[in-house]
């Protein structure tokens, strides 16, 4: 889609921050959605949250707060179908913020409030997350008045799904942790505005099928796009507006500004699909902030360990790019992965780079072929390499995959502050599953 339609159908979407009296439930909504919904008197147990980031939660609160989640989440994906439809019952203008399709979100705002829970007696990493969530939602249009809407609605969700478990003291209690995250978000949104753009307009200027369903998409943003080697961008298209995806440049900034992102089409995506199938030269997309904490420490000479699978290889590529072009010839080790050799995506780019640097080293594996030399998953190979206590790690691709390559590294005794990773699924909130596997894993161990 060329420029002048793009502007119509990916248009900054300035949606009205909802009222102060709610609508009149329209008779399509669920029949369990109350016919007449009203904002909540201060001081209800559903009352739009109002706290401030010096009200901390005691241990037993916090006990409480998680021991509410594992109440509700026998009944997780009912909760959020009532969420959505009485935030979109009450309050109509919110709607336009999001896509059509509401599955991913749904799932987004599980795996969110999972990550708030988990890092609610952790202050600081709960604010860097939370920070990230408010700068990355501009990008939807969201306003701080949008903030009270959704806690009055999702705390409304989780008094219904709770039960008997829900009491005044443990809707206080939400509604101190639900402020202290909407405070975080709205001031790290209003910062972030005062510094750049909420989204970047870039046309793609190349396409290029790679097989087994997988394109190489070159696209010039409009203004300079500000990013790491390692960051990953979201992306929207015109094909599916407001379902954003994140995919991550395979390469080092440019002196041009492009970025070339590595894209596999996804099985029933609303958005991978028309990016490799359909996407041509002069199409124009929309990229959200650059995310993503997978870079190389400039400060640090310790040698690497990179595990990539699948386009997982995209960061691991640019870390290795800028490793070259900074000069710093820190030993790197990188293991690319796939369950076939025809698979191997990225491998013989890998192969010249390593010929061209004496301190880095590539090796492949694949899972579901025996093939002398490239045998195994990729955690097995990476045991079998290793050990990598001394050494930095960088591991991208399937959660699966880098929770067990975490894991792993753990094992040989690399500490977990230096084992970094941005699953692409969602990102952020895709990571909140993994200190729980981790722990699993752990246990099971």
């Amino acid at each position: 889609m060329r420029l002048s339609g793009l502007r119509s159908t990916l248009q900054d979407r300035r949606t009205p921050v909802p009222p102060s009296a709610p609508s009149t439930v329209p008779s399509s909504a669920p029949s369990s959605v109350p016919r007449q919904a009203r904002v909540p008197a201060p001081g209800h147990p559903s009352a739009a949250p109002a706290a401030s980031a010096s009200d901390p939660l005691t241990p037993q609160q916090i006990a409480l707060l998680r021991a509410s989640v594992a109440a509700v989440s026998p009944q997780a994906g009912e909760l959020t179908v009532y969420f959505y439809a009485i935030l979109f019952a009450r309050y109509p203008a919110v709607r336009e913020l999001f896509p059509v399709d509401l599955d991913v979100q749904r799932d987004r705002l599980l795996r969110g409030l999972l990550r708030i829970v988990d890092l609610v007696d952790d202050p600081d990493n709960l604010v860097r997350f939370c920070t990230h969530l408010g700068r990355d939602h501009r990008k939807f249009g969201a306003l701080s008045g949008h903030y009270p809407a959704v806690g009055e609605c999702l705390l409304a969700s989780l008094e219904r799904y709770a039960g008997p478990a829900w009491t005044p003291e443990l809707a206080q209690i939400w509604t101190t942790a639900y402020g202290l995250v909407a405070q975080v978000m709205s001031k790290a949104a209003e910062d972030d505005a005062l510094l750049g753009p909420a989204v970047w307009y870039a046309e793609i200027t190349r396409h290029v099928h790679r097989g087994h369903g997988i394109a190489e998409i070159t696209v010039q943003p409009e203004t300079p796009y500000p990013y790491l080697a390692g960051q990953y961008a979201s992306m929207e298209t015109p094909w599916a507006p407001r379902a954003w995806r994140y995919y991550s440049p395979a390469h080092a900034p440019r002196p041009d500004g492009s970025l070339t992102f590595h894209v596999r089409a996804v099985h029933g995506g609303q958005v991978s699909p028309a990016l490799v199938e359909q996407a041509a030269a002069g199409d124009m997309v929309r990229l959200g902030p650059a995310q993503g904490g997978m870079t190389l420490d400039p400060d640090s000479g310790r040698p690497l360990v990179c595990v990539a699978g699948g386009t997982g290889l995209a960061p691991i590529r640019a870390l290795v790019e800028h490793a070259a072009r900074t000069g710093s010839e820190r030993q790197t080790n990188v293991f690319v992965g796939a369950r076939t050799a025809m698979q191997l995506y990225g491998l013989d780019d890998m192969l010249r780079m390593s010929q061209r640097h004496h301190w880095l080293s590539v090796r492949a594996a694949v899972s579901d072929e025996r093939i002398a030399g490239l045998e195994g998953t990729l955690p097995q190979v990476l045991a079998e390499f290793g050990p990598w206590y001394r050494h930095e790690a960088y591991l991208s691709g399937p959660v699966d995959m880098v929770t067990q390559a975490a894991y792993t590294l753990l094992r040989q005794g690399v500490p977990q502050q230096r084992i970094h990773h941005d699953p692409f699924d969602v990102p952020a909130l895709e990571a909140a599953l993994l200190p729980r596997r981790m722990a699993a894993h752990l246990a099971a161990g």
